[in-house]
């Protein structure tokens, strides 16, 4: 029997993962541990329940405005006491957060099997996104096996020297989830009772790289949009980061036709995804996930690991000058036929398999 162990700490690794969970749990050669550090509390907790997942073990590291490296610290002492209890045959770490850096390194440290979901993504810059493509570019050179959502993030790894027998393109587990949870009878969040039927611009905005001046300019733009357009209403769930916030309410708390809204589960989300006309967004999995619900994206980034969705067309690059974000809303909202266009784009992140793709190749591994 195979000792599988699945670390996670933040809502998108809660997410992309539970798929992959509710697979591996149902195989009989496998004796699965998951194990969360608590990176993020709060919208972890709410994830995981939206999948009724409940982690064997929890490290409960969050503390109000903690540093990088107060996470890779707790994460590395906590991780390696559960490494040595459980002794896994392969611990299986998601993207690029810190908590997957962590806890590769202390897998690592035991010469245990790394297995990495969502391994390739590069910008080629190491700032941005930061801390996350440093993070990323370090497990690919430690992990033994490299879950690929995409072609080219597998050429990502290969042009870095990466095995290429250890490489495999599954998709993205985001879509497995995404399917999963649109397919439900989801209630809507409670801003859509304050909503009159305008068409919904929905907003996330986050990134450590956008705090300050940048999150500063998207908010001056969601308040020229908010001002320019009658017809629309701009729903803005807020990080609990107070990096964030503070910015975020000086800025556009109480403008009109603007609703700042505390985080959604994962369940509203996808609602509130479903019933949007178009997305802002520096969000790395709502670039995947949006095409599957034939709604566009502009990412609000200077640079995007994600680029196959541009090339596709159903995502839109725009950085972060107040006068870039507000033109590219304009144009959507005015020009119907790129609307559609870009409405109707093949979503190039995956089919709702990558969770089957991956526990195919896990059965095979050699323990």
């Amino acid at each position: 029997m195979t000792k599988i162990l699945v670390t996670l700490g933040t809502r998108p690794e809660a997410i992309k993962l539970a798929p992959l969970i509710m697979r591996l749990r149902k195989k009989n050669d496998v004796k699965l541990t998951v194990c969360a550090t608590g990176q993020h509390r709060h919208m972890l907790d709410q994830s995981l329940a939206a999948f009724g997942i409940k982690p064997d073990f929890d490290m409960n590291i969050m503390i109000t405005d903690q540093t990088v490296e107060q996470v890779i610290g707790k994460v590395l002492s906590e991780a390696g006491k559960i490494l040595d209890r459980v002794r896994p045959d392969i611990v299986i770490v998601q993207g690029d957060t810190t908590t997957a850096f962590a806890i590769s390194m202390a897998a690592f440290l035991r010469k245990i099997k790394i297995a990495h979901v969502e391994a390739g993504l590069r910008t080629n810059d190491k700032y941005r996104p930061f801390p996350e493509e440093a993070n990323r570019r370090l497990i690919s050179h430690i992990a033994d096996l490299h879950f690929a959502p995409t072609e080219e993030s597998a050429e990502n790894l290969f042009s870095e020297n990466i095995d290429r027998d250890t490489v495999f393109v599954t998709g993205n587990t985001a879509i497995d989830a995404l399917i999963m949870t649109a397919r439900k009878k989801l209630n809507a969040p409670a801003v859509f009772d304050r909503l009159d039927g305008k068409k919904l611009i929905l907003d996330t905005a986050h990134r450590r790289e956008s705090f300050g001046r940048p999150l500063a300019g998207i908010c001056r733009a969601l308040k020229r949009i908010a001002y320019n357009h009658e017809d629309v209403e701009i729903v803005y769930p807020v990080h609990l980061n107070p990096n964030v916030r503070k910015t975020v309410h000086k800025i556009i708390k109480g403008v009109k036709r603007i609703h700042l809204t505390e985080p959604l589960s994962y369940e509203e989300f996808v609602y509130a995804m479903k019933s949007s006309y178009l997305i802002l967004t520096d969000s790395g999995g709502i670039q995947e996930e949006a095409p599957s619900l034939n709604k566009p994206v502009l990412v609000m980034r200077e640079v995007t690991e994600r680029r196959e969705g541009v090339r596709a067309g159903c995502s839109r690059l725009v950085g972060l000058a107040p006068d870039s974000i507000v033109r590219h809303v304009d144009k959507l909202l005015g020009d119907k036929k790129l609307y559609n266009k870009m409405a109707s784009s093949r979503n190039p992140y995956g089919d709702g398999k990558a969770a089957q793709r991956i526990a195919g190749v896990l059965a095979k591994v050699k323990t």
